[in-house]
């Protein structure tokens, strides 16, 4: 047991890191396509944290059917696994709301980076 991992390195990277990554950065991208707040991020972040904890309590535990021997309620591995889903959706919903500011609002902004648009000028190309 580590202090980030509960039972191994490779079962952390591959269901938190990848799969709750992943589900995190699609559920940030819809979120942000579908011009909903930040604060829906956290909500639905700190749920697909809950299906984290339970994947790795039944899959990688060694009694996943004795819920007193597992860690399925610790708050530590569910925060660690939260934290790790709330940055990928947080990235994606920046990332994919700056893209739609620039997009859909041409005449008005103009993307800037990866995550930031800013106002566009009277003397800026308005063909995007």
């Amino acid at each position: 047991m580590g202090m980030i991992w509960e039972t191994s390195f490779w079962v952390f990277f591959f269901i938190t890191v990848v799969i709750g990554g992943g589900a995190g950065w699609a559920m940030g991208r819809a979120q942000a396509i579908t011009w909903r707040p930040y604060y829906d991020v956290i909500v639905y972040g700190c749920i697909l944290g809950v299906a984290d904890r339970f994947l790795h309590w039944g899959l990688f535990l060694d009694k996943p059917l004795d819920i007193y021997k597992g860690t399925i309620t610790s708050l530590h591995y569910y925060a660690i696994d939260t934290a790790v889903i709330l940055v990928f959706s947080s990235i994606a919903y920046r990332f994919t709301r700056a893209g739609c500011m620039a997009t859909q609002y041409r005449w008005l902004y103009r993307r800037t980076g990866p995550f930031t648009w800013s106002d566009r000028k009277d003397g800026d190309n308005h063909q995007g």
